[in-house]
């Protein structure tokens, strides 16, 4: 018998904060808040462009990728598809326009900014709440 190893979508998500201090983040259709990013793609010459590409094209912001976070993996829908699982890869970003209000782009319900505060109480994956610790904890 041949093994055959799961092969599971990357998300390349990014934690960027405003002027103020507070993180960015989006509602998706499961009433979830999320870091902004998105799906790692064949064009994309290395995850860093795709989380800048991806903040831009869903917030308007443009970002220079810094440091990776951490990496983790994200079950979304564990009681109906227990075998369907996302790699996430994290980074810490600079935004390079703090003067910009963010806009929701048609992905997403809503946009938010959040203070380090108010992301325990939200609802959404520990790992992204993890991952904005770690980059508050860097600042």
């Amino acid at each position: 018998m041949t093994y055959t190893p799961p092969t599971w979508p990357v998300s390349v998500k990014g934690v960027a904060l405003d002027v103020r201090g507070r993180v960015l983040l989006l509602k998706n259709e499961r009433e979830e808040w999320e870091l902004p990013g998105g799906r790692l793609e064949a064009a994309d010459p290395s995850p860093e462009c795709t989380v800048e590409r991806e903040l831009q094209e869903e917030s308007g912001w443009m970002v220079k990728a810094g440091p990776l976070l951490d990496t983790w993996i994200y079950q979304p829908l564990p009681q109906t598809h227990p075998e369907r699982r996302v790699v996430i890869i994290t980074y810490g970003c600079t935004v390079l326009t703090p003067e910009a209000d963010p806009v929701v782009s048609h992905e997403h319900k809503q946009i938010g900014v959040f203070t380090a505060a108010e992301v325990p109480g939200l609802t959404m994956p520990e790992g992204y709440k993890q991952s904005i610790a770690t980059w508050y904890g860097r600042m």
